[in-house]
């Protein structure tokens, strides 16, 4: 099928795996909406469309988001949560409302080109405790019978985004992976399924997070400039840890009799901040090689040709849980107010195109009074309330405010509270502790935000899982004082 956009299309390819015939049009990109301002849904259209983006990832079905996709040539992928998997799961009637409300509706009268519907997100993370387990499946399942209902079958494909640790290879070889032992049995119904449905498997590959929790994890083997030690598997070499993921899945897959079974590379990426190896370098040496890749329409060895991959992330996002790292509100190529964190190229040989007509709050921030005690014993809790209630992950150990002074980390943190809270007089009233500047605090690299003018509310996307960075200031106010 192809794009009806008018937009040039970076590279076609087409592969051939037996009687599979899958077409790859340029990249996709994951908008995720977990911000405190977010850019106007209209604003972040224009800003696909200038960048060439023909596929855009949602994680929910949000009606302002599809209706300013209308007729814009973008395809679409949208998202349902976890915890509506129970709801879907338990009633085919829902299933068939969901989808009526959510993908007819606009496919019909808005004109959004509705490529998939993903049935949850990673819903078989060990974090999860087995909650998803025995209802991922009924969900695709129902959700599939109301596509088929509603007339979209041929369309719009039904699947399920997977995390990589769904499959794993005992001796770290692609060759001997498989699925994870305790959920084999599940994956090869939900692989069934796929297949039966001619739908892709979809899955999220992360060599971030590789090094984020393994230390002795070889840095230089999670890019693609061929620096790593390569792996010998049999005579397929690789030399990064992305082929060599895939193609465990390939292995897992062929093992299981669906070696032709269509893969989609959901969320690949790299943040810029929130941890000492996210930052601006390592993102764009990442997401500039695996662009690289596709446009040199180089795979693996086990499957050549560009993937059909999706970048994570968009945007930042300022109000995402940071229970999995800091990093979490990072992944973004652009900042929150739509502006590139550093040149990109997507394939069509220009650098990334900021967002346009954006607008920003007075050029004003709170900040610690000069005069301020720093022995004041408001001072801790004032910084843990700021913090409880904005984004203070960017003050984290090797982060790109990191190295800030005592009075710089509460000023920061201050200044988050009151950006956050659309600059509200009340917003920098922590007593004898702050006041309004309109000279610029940002130190070096470390930037101090002026928030941008959106319609939410003051204090509506609050940050309750930012309590271990206000413990962090705590911590080095400590230290000051000894």
């Amino acid at each position: 099928m192809l794009s009806k956009g008018v937009f040039a299309v970076s590279f076609v390819i087409t592969l051939l795996y037996g009687n599979l015939l899958m077409e790859v049009e340029g990249i996709g990109v994951n908008w995720g909406s977990q911000a405190s301002h977010p850019l106007p849904p209209a604003t972040v259209v224009r800003l696909l469309r200038d960048n060439g983006i023909q596929k855009v990832k949602l994680f929910e079905a949000d009606s302002d988001i599809l209706r300013a996709l209308s007729r814009s040539g973008i395809q679409v992928m949208v998202g349902i949560p976890n915890d509506l998997l129970a709801p879907l799961a338990g009633s085919v009637a829902a299933a068939e409302r969901w989808v009526s409300q959510n993908v007819s509706a606009h496919i019909s009268s808005n004109g959004v080109d509705i490529r998939y519907v993903a049935v949850g997100n990673e819903p078989f993370l060990k974090a999860f405790n087995k909650t998803f387990e025995s209802i991922t499946l009924p969900a695709l399942q129902n959700i599939q019978s109301a596509i088929i209902k509603a007339g979209l079958a041929t369309q719009v494909k039904v699947t399920v985004p997977l995390n990589a640790d769904v499959y794993q290879s005992a001796s770290n070889l692609p060759s001997d992976g498989d699925f994870r032992p305790d959920i084999r049995d599940l994956m090869l119904e939900i692989v069934k399924f796929l297949s039966d449905n001619q739908a892709p498997f979809i899955i999220n590959i992360y060599p971030f997070i590789s090094l984020y929790n393994d230390p002795n994890f070889p840095v230089e083997f999670a890019f693609f400039d061929g620096t790593g030690t390569p792996t010998n598997d049999n005579g397929r070499i690789y030399d990064n840890v992305l082929d060599a993921n895939y193609d465990t899945l390939v292995w897992s897959l062929q093992k299981n009799g669906f070696g032709n079974l269509s893969i989609i590379v959901g969320e690949v990426g790299w943040p810029t901040d929130g941890d000492k190896n996210a930052n601006l370098q390592y993102a764009r040496r990442y997401n500039q090689g695996f662009m690289n890749r596709q446009k040199a329409n180089k795979g693996t060895p086990m499957r050549p040709g560009a993937m059909d991959a999706y970048l994570f992330g968009l945007i930042d996002e300022d109000a995402k849980s940071i229970q999995p790292g800091n990093f979490e509100r990072h992944w973004g190529i652009f900042y929150i107010d739509g502006q590139p964190k550093y040149q990109l190229s997507l394939g069509n040989g220009n650098g990334l195109i900021p967002a346009k007509d954006v607008h920003y709050m007075a050029k004003k921030w709170c900040i610690l009074a000069q005069n301020a005690n720093l022995q004041d014993p408001q001072l801790g809790p004032s910084v843990s309330y700021a913090c409880d209630h904005a984004d203070c992950t960017s003050l984290g150990y090797g982060s790109s405010c990191g190295n800030l002074n005592l009075a710089q980390n509460v000023s920061y943190a201050f200044n988050s509270y009151y950006q956050v809270s659309n600059q509200l007089d009340s917003a920098c009233k922590f007593p004898g502790l702050s006041v309004v500047s309109t000279r610029d605090p940002s130190v070096g690299t470390c930037k101090f935000k002026i928030m941008i003018k959106s319609d939410s509310s003051a204090g509506e996307a609050s940050a309750p899982l930012t309590r271990s960075m206000a413990l962090l200031l705590l911590f080095l106010m400590c230290l000051y004082f000894l």
